[in-house]
């Protein structure tokens, strides 16, 4: 009887020791998992902003510079070309998740930012070139490449800091340094742009639309032919249209970007005595702060050691 009361005495005694190690093991895992859940939420207190293509991820890293607890990524990688006809895809969509804000060009530029407004809607969209108003326009469609002209340029950069300071009001004073140091380093280009403006009689045949804001901040006179950059392969009858205005207008200049095929430059080269000008639209790069500024000065170099004539 006794042995029996001894061993029910030891069976409640490991049942109440089983239950305590459990009730602790059980505060543990909340513990632990208080933690990261913590962990998470500081993680989630960053401001999260998102740019649709390299020209804006180079202009947004300038303003955000040392910014107190932002983030700033891309979506379309930095070696990406044009995103006028990109097609988003899953991955780029997962950059949103976690997005306060996505800053795009506009103007058509981007033709997937209503389907992200409607996947996502709790995201804000900074349109960057709502503020522009001298767009180079053809059969009643705007050529949406703005940033290639110097202005457009720093009105994107003015339109964005303004809107993240109301966004994110604790990197105001940062925002508006860093906005307007990059603004002063971009006016020191302009100088240049008058000695291109000196040059006389500045016609030339350019391959890429997304070239004639530069050329038009240079004064040249162009005609602009639409191509498929990719290809860049015109039909026979538009060739000799174009070969015969070259001839007849003395057009010795043809530009085309970095990135075209050469083919239909190459052709027009060989038939008129014209020479090919390689210039860059700044759609991809190498990522750096100043990457903007470094090509738009080549591209000025080039722009005032051609010979027009």
């Amino acid at each position: 009887m006794e042995r029996n009361f001894n061993l029910n005495l030891k069976k409640n005694n490991f049942f109440k020791l089983c239950f305590i190690s459990i009730i602790i093991i059980f505060l543990i895992i909340l513990i632990i998992v208080g933690n990261l859940k913590k962990n998470n939420e500081e993680k989630d207190d960053k401001f999260r902003i998102l740019t649709s293509f390299y020209p804006l991820y180079i202009m947004v890293q300038n303003i955000t510079n040392d910014a107190n607890n932002v983030e700033v990524s891309n979506m379309a990688e930095k070696f990406t070309g044009c995103i006028h006809d990109y097609t988003i895809s899953t991955t780029d969509l997962k950059k949103f998740e976690k997005a306060n804000v996505f800053i795009e060009n506009g103007r058509n530029l981007e033709n997937f930012t209503e389907k992200i407004i409607s996947i996502y809607p709790k995201v804000e969209i900074i349109e960057s070139s709502e503020n522009i108003s001298n767009f180079i326009e053809e059969d009643d469609e705007i050529n949406p490449h703005v940033w290639l002209s110097i202005e457009n340029y720093i009105m994107q950069i003015r339109t964005i800091t303004e809107k993240l300071e109301k966004m994110n009001p604790e990197n105001m004073e940062v925002y508006s340094k860093n906005s307007n140091d990059y603004i002063e380093k971009l006016e020191e280009l302009k100088p240049d742009y008058e000695v291109i403006n000196n040059i006389k009689d500045k016609k030339a045949i350019c391959l890429n639309e997304s070239l004639e804001y530069l050329l038009k901040d240079a004064s040249i006179e162009v005609t602009s032919i639409e191509t498929d950059h990719e290809q860049s392969v015109l039909s026979a009858k538009v060739l000799g249209n174009i070969i015969d205005k070259m001839k007849r207008e003395n057009i010795k200049v043809i530009f085309i970007d970095k990135d075209d095929d050469t083919k239909t430059a190459k052709i027009l080269e060989n038939e008129t005595g014209a020479r090919v000008y390689v210039l860059n639209s700044e759609m991809n790069g190498n990522g750096s702060k100043d990457d903007y500024i470094n090509i738009m000065k080549e591209n000025i170099e080039i722009l005032k050691n051609i010979k027009y004539l």
